[in-house]
């Protein structure tokens, strides 16, 4: 524990004292409680009965606005019990609000770890870990608050941060409202309520559905993807198209579009606004052509306009004279101090990713990559590939990997992070499931946003 930590840790205790007694229950396999912090967050923790001196601080993945919301430790069942019988110390909270609660999550976070200190004494070694948002939430622990932490996870992460995700969540739906709906006057952003926001997702979901019908309506919508990064393969229930098989890429493509508009780019986005205070989003001088060429399935986008009698130069040009959207100056600034990233890091951090995910692409590690570069931190930083469709979708064996691994750096000094390496470690935690980390490299984030780059040209046209 870090000497500054432990001098917060006394000072928290006063504050924890109104903190709910919690629940326990002892066993001798540990120690298990539930209980909820000052904040209203539900916590919970498992003690083992011979711990090993490092506890594992778990930030889970996104919530939405009114869905169930009960404290998590571990991304996993599997992954937990494992876990508790190596003699680690699990930990997590609810956080105190769903949807995009960054202002909640981290205290909350941190609050947790002050009661397990309280409670347990200071551990010999803390690691932040999370997956999804719960990675945004951990590598903002990492940035903001390396003083309580000695190292960090984060698993799929959103790690592109706050602004740069809201403006790649607008650019598809932009591309579908201007060549599906050009008419239409479908709003985006700036939504009033979750009425206003699922009534526009209908509206343009309607606009999806009737296109998916056509070859050019296929092509317009495998653009847009594209615009995303959405890979053609992105769900592990959907079939595997081969690498030329474009009609089968597009339809696994239309699926994760369909649910995008269902979740992040309506209803998602107007809780965030709602935080913000306005719209934090903006395409102004957006070149979507020369997004598009960048794109990992520019080549599918390219045969499908072939095969529907499209010229993609017309569509671009459409998309280039389209009316853009410009953001709220307060929202953008709100956005940027709570979720933007600066890439200074002061402890190792390891970020894994599935190749094929569809909701937070791979070339988010791309965008944090850059930020870790330019901050001077890319010593500090490794990203390692799971080679599979899905969001998150690591086996138990490959989470473990990944946090060994990071503990293999806290002790030696080194990484290693290689394919060969992360595979026997997988495989040596789970000998059913067929490890798959590769060597991979995403293709570039579109429009990436940090604090370490915040004056230069990628973030021009934000409304300020």
């Amino acid at each position: 524990m870090k000497p500054r930590a432990r001098a917060l840790a006394l000072a928290a205790t006063a504050v924890l004292a109104a903190t709910a007694l919690p629940a326990r229950a002892a066993s001798a396999e540990g120690e298990h409680l539930e209980g909820h912090l000052a904040s209203g967050a539900a916590y919970m923790m498992d003690m083992p009965a011979r711990w090993n001196g490092t506890v594992l601080l778990f930030s889970h993945g996104y919530a939405p606005q009114g869905s169930p919301n009960p404290a998590q430790n571990a991304p996993s069942s599997q992954t937990r019990a494992r876990l508790l019988d190596q003699g680690y110390a699990l930990i997590g909270s609810s956080y105190a609000t769903t949807g995009w609660a960054v202002t909640d999550a981290v205290p909350d976070q941190l609050a947790t770890l002050d009661l397990f200190r309280q409670r347990f004494g200071a551990a010999r070694q803390t690691l932040a870990w999370g997956q999804s948002y719960g990675g945004f939430v951990t590598t903002a622990i990492a940035e903001r608050h390396a003083d309580r932490i000695d190292g960090s996870l984060s698993m799929c992460g959103l790690v592109q941060g706050g602004v740069a995700n809201w403006n790649s969540t607008l650019d598809p739906v932009f591309a579908l409202r201007t060549l599906l709906a050009p008419d239409s006057g479908i709003r985006l952003t700036g939504f009033t309520d979750q009425a206003d926001a699922k009534s526009a997702a209908s509206a343009l979901t309607g606009k999806l559905t009737a296109a998916q019908q056509t070859r050019q309506g296929r092509a317009r919508i495998a653009l847009a993807a594209a615009l995303h990064n959405i890979p053609g393969h992105n769900d592990p229930s959907q079939p595997k198209p081969g690498p030329v098989d474009w009609t089968g890429q597009q339809a696994n493509q239309y699926a994760a579009v369909n649910g995008l508009l269902r979740t992040a780019a309506f209803s998602w986005r107007q809780e965030a606004e709602s935080r913000a205070g306005g719209n934090p989003s903006w395409n102004t001088d957006v070149d979507y052509a020369a997004m598009l060429r960048h794109s990992s399935v520019y080549k599918e986008v390219t045969e499908l306009y072939k095969e529907a009698g499209l010229t993609l130069r017309d569509d671009l040009r459409a998309l280039g004279r389209a009316p853009r959207i410009t953001a709220d100056p307060r929202a953008v600034a709100w956005t940027r101090n709570t979720s933007a990233f600066t890439g200074r890091l002061t402890d190792p951090q390891l970020n894994i990713h599935t190749t094929g995910d569809g909701l937070i692409p791979v070339q988010a590690e791309s965008a944090y990559r850059r930020a870790a570069t330019a901050g001077g931190s890319a010593g500090l930083l490794r990203q390692a590939y799971v080679d599979g469709p899905g969001h998150c979708a690591f086996t138990t064996g490959e989470q473990l990997a990944a946090l060994h691994t990071l503990e293999r750096r806290l002790a030696t000094g080194s990484w290693d992070t290689s394919p060969e390496a992360l595979n026997s470690a997988a495989k040596a935690e789970d000998p059913a499931a067929e490890p798959r980390y590769v060597g991979y490299r995403p293709t570039t984030y579109p429009r990436p946003y940090d604090l370490a780059h915040r004056d230069g040209p990628r973030h021009r046209g934000q409304g300020r």
